[in-house]
C-alpha cells in the first residue's frame, strides 16, 4: 500500500513538474503578459494534465500484450544490458524508455504514458510556434496550444492507449519549425530523432525535399541525418546490438505492419474494401506506386514554382503529405494520420480560411481510435476515408494559394 502512495505521489510531482515546463515555455514564447494570462494558462495545463492522469490506470490490449510483456523483459535482464537482444517491434530510441523504466520503481504503465504526455506538452509548443510563423496575435498563438493538448486524439493516443505518436510528430514540427527559422543543421537533427522513433515520419519527411527547393535546407545539411541517426542506436550497438542490425530495423520490420489492406484507417482501402484476397498484392502495388506517383507530382509542382514557394505553401505541403501518402498506401492502421491531425491544426490557426481541414481530419482519425478501443465502428472506415479526401482539397487549395503571389521567404 504503501508503494501505492509513493506511487501516486511521484506522479502527481511529475505532473506538477510538467505544468511547470508548460508554462515556462508559454512565457518564453511571450505569451504570458498578465496575471489573467499566468492563471488562465495554468488553470488549462492543470486541467489537460489532470484529465489525463484520471486515465493512467486504462489498459489497453497492446499495453497488456506487447508493452508490458517488453518492460517485463527489460526488468528480468538488467535493463540497458537487455539491449542487446531483439525484443517488440519499437526502433532503438523508444527501447532507450523501457530500458530505463526497468530501474524506477513506479508501475511500467504510468511511465510509458508519462513519457508521452510529456511529448504532448512539447508537441503543443511546436504547433504554438509553427503558428507564430503565420499568425502574430497572442490569442490566437496561445489557443493553438491548448486546442493542440485537448485534441481528442492527442489526449486518446498518449494518456488513455499508452501510444507514443506525439514524440515523433512533435520533433518533426520542431523541425520544420527550425528550417523556417534559418538553423538547418538542428532541423535536420530533429527529423533524424524524428524517424528514429517512428517510421510513420516517413509520411512528412519528404517535405524536407521542398524545404531543399526552398533553399531552406542545403544538400550538406542532410548528412546530419545518418549521422544524427547513427549516433542515436549506437549505445545499443556499444551494450552489444549488431551494428548492422540495428541500423537496419526498420527493413526487418515491415512485415509487422500486417499483410490486410486496411486496419481500421481511413484510407483509400475503406472505400475499396472489398477487393478480392486474390486481387489484394496487385492492389497493394497500385496502392504504393500511387503514393509514389503523387509524391513525384507534388514535387514537381514544387520545382516549378520555386521562385513562389511560400511559407504557407510549405506547410499546406506538409499537411498534403501528411494525408496523401497514408491515404494512399496499403496495410495503414488507425493511429498513422495523427501527423494530419496536427498540421491541420496548426492549419486551421495559421489559414482560417482553410480551418475546416481540421475538424474533417480529427472525425476520421477518431473513428479509427473508436474502432481499436471500443473494439466495434461507429461508423464504417469508409466516411472518414470521404472526409480525408475533402481535408486534402482544403490543404490542397492552401498550397495553391502559397504559390501565387506570395513572396518566397519570410522575415527570420
Amino acid at each position: 500500500m504503501c508503494f501505492f502512495v509513493t506511487m501516486d505521489l511521484w506522479i502527481a510531482i511529475m505532473m506538477a513538474l510538467l505544468a511547470g515546463l508548460g508554462l515556462w515555455l508559454l512565457y518564453r514564447e511571450g505569451l504570458l503578459r498578465s496575471r489573467m494570462s499566468w492563471f488562465l494558462a495554468a488553470f488549462l495545463l492543470m486541467l489537460a494534465l489532470g484529465l489525463r492522469l484520471a486515465v493512467f490506470d486504462y489498459e489497453t490490449l497492446d499495453y497488456q500484450n506487447f508493452l508490458a510483456h517488453w518492460c517485463a523483459f527489460y526488468r528480468e535482464r538488467g535493463g540497458f544490458a537487455a539491449l542487446k537482444y531483439e525484443v517488440g517491434n519499437y526502433n532503438i530510441p523508444y527501447l532507450y524508455f523501457l530500458a530505463i523504466f526497468s530501474y524506477i520503481p513506479v508501475r511500467d504503465l504510468y511511465l510509458i504514458k508519462f513519457v508521452s504526455v510529456v511529448f504532448d506538452v512539447l508537441l503543443a509548443w511546436a504547433v504554438e510556434r509553427l503558428v507564430k510563423r503565420f499568425a502574430s496575435g497572442t490569442a490566437r498563438r496561445l489557443a493553438s496550444f491548448f486546442a493542440t493538448l485537448f485534441l481528442p486524439t492527442v489526449f486518446l493516443n498518449g494518456a488513455l492507449w499508452g501510444q507514443c505518436d506525439s514524440i515523433y510528430v512533435a520533433l518533426l514540427l520542431l523541425g520544420l519549425v527550425l528550417a523556417l527559422e534559418g538553423r538547418p543543421r538542428l532541423s535536420v537533427v530533429m527529423a533524424a530523432l524524428a524517424f528514429g522513433f517512428k517510421l510513420q515520419a516517413v509520411f512528412v519527411l519528404p517535405i524536407y525535399a521542398v524545404l531543399w527547393i526552398r533553399g531552406d535546407i542545403k544538400a550538406r545539411h542532410m548528412l546530419l541525418f545518418p549521422l544524427t541517426y547513427i549516433l542515436l542506436v549506437l549505445p545499443a550497438v556499444l551494450f552489444g546490438r549488431p551494428f548492422l542490425d540495428t541500423i537496419t530495423l526498420y527493413f526487418s520490420q515491415t512485415g509487422s505492419i500486417g499483410s490486410g489492406l486496411n486496419y481500421n484507417s481511413p484510407s483509400i482501402f475503406a472505400i475499396f474494401w472489398r477487393i478480392p484476397e486474390k486481387d489484394q498484392t496487385l492492389a497493394s502495388g497500385i496502392g504504393i506506386g500511387a503514393a509514389f506517383l503523387f509524391l513525384a507530382n507534388m514535387l514537381g509542382v514544387c520545382w516549378i514554382n520555386r521562385r513562389k514557394l511560400s511559407e504557407q505553401a510549405v506547410l499546406g505541403m506538409a499537411l498534403l503529405l501528411a494525408i496523401g501518402i497514408p491515404f494512399l498506401l496499403p496495410h495503414m492502421h488507425d493511429r498513422y494520420f495523427f501527423a494530419a491531425d496536427i498540421l491541420s491544426l496548426a492549419v486551421a490557426f495559421s489559414f482560417p480560411l482553410f480551418s475546416l481541414a481540421a475538424p474533417l481530419v480529427q472525425f476520421a482519425s477518431l473513428l479509427g481510435y473508436h474502432a481499436y478501443l471500443k473494439m466495434r465502428y461507429l461508423l464504417f472506415m469508409d466516411k472518414g476515408a470521404v472526409a480525408l479526401i475533402a481535408a486534402f482539397l482544403l490543404a490542397l487549395a492552401c498550397f495553391v494559394q502559397g504559390i501565387k503571389g506570395k513572396t518566397k521567404k519570410k522575415k527570420r
